[in-house]
């Protein structure tokens, strides 16, 4: 049996919520797609900050492809790890002001005006990959609608072929009409390259059509129990 890429065990972290993060079990498989909700913004932050070994647990172990993230030795190693994560999240860096085209070079070179015609091949391809419409590559980033720009964040996540992928509330204010589309897309792009995938969303919509385990966190106990949609008194 394969060993697993990520895998939490009674991990608890104090920070700015009301009680403590705790996680009891998670684990994702190579090739997993798992979905985890019950995670508000600010614990999502920190549970990102966790795997990525960005911050460490107050209890328990975060292991990252068989490595501990509390025996990362020093902040140049710590860094050269950070190349095995992909990471969609409204946190991340886009520049309003450059063209689409221009945002997805980014991952691949500093020189994006104009972008290398290597490069502009490389970044079509990424494009037609995660659903980018291709007539929006020459204009501004900035203006492009949420579900474009959820999709330029899940490129430059995957350009660089991470090992996990993790997105971090990725249909926070995107049209309803879009949410399924996005989540067929995550799951398509995850699958061609076999990546583990951990999104962190409160979307259960989003977390059926893109998970193999779509989970909910029990707050109090730390628990992930398996995600469904509740039912009504009359159904």
């Amino acid at each position: 049996m394969s060993e697993p890429v990520l895998q939490l065990r009674n991990v608890r972290k104090n920070y700015s919520g009301l009680r403590p993060l705790r996680i009891q079990v998670l684990s994702l498989a190579p090739g997993e797609r798992v979905a985890v909700g019950g995670f508000d913004a600010a614990a999502a932050e920190m549970l990102v900050n966790l795997v990525t070994g960005a911050t460490l647990p107050d209890e328990g172990t975060i292991m990252t492809f068989g490595k501990g993230t509390g025996d990362i030795s020093n902040g140049d190693e710590w860094l050269a790890s950070l190349d095995a994560f992909g990471i969609v999240s409204p946190r991340a860096v886009m520049l309003d002001g450059a063209t689409v085209q221009q945002n997805l070079a980014m991952p691949f070179t500093l020189e994006i005006d104009p972008v290398p015609p290597q490069i502009a091949a490389r970044v079509h391809a990424l494009a037609v990959e995660c659903g980018i419409d291709l007539d929006v590559l020459p204009l501004p980033a900035g203006g492009q609608a949420a579900g474009t720009r959820a999709r330029i964040h899940l490129a430059r996540a995957v350009a660089l072929e991470p090992k996990l992928l993790i997105l971090e509330h990725p249909t926070a204010g995107i049209a309803d009409s879009d949410r399924g589309p996005l989540a067929e897309r995550v799951a398509a792009v995850s699958a061609a390259r076999s990546l583990a995938t951990l999104a962190i969303t409160q979307d259960l919509e989003f977390a059926e059509a893109m998970a193999h385990r779509p989970l909910v966190l029990e707050p109090a106990t730390g628990a992930l129990m398996p995600w469904k949609k509740k039912r009504g008194w009359f159904r």
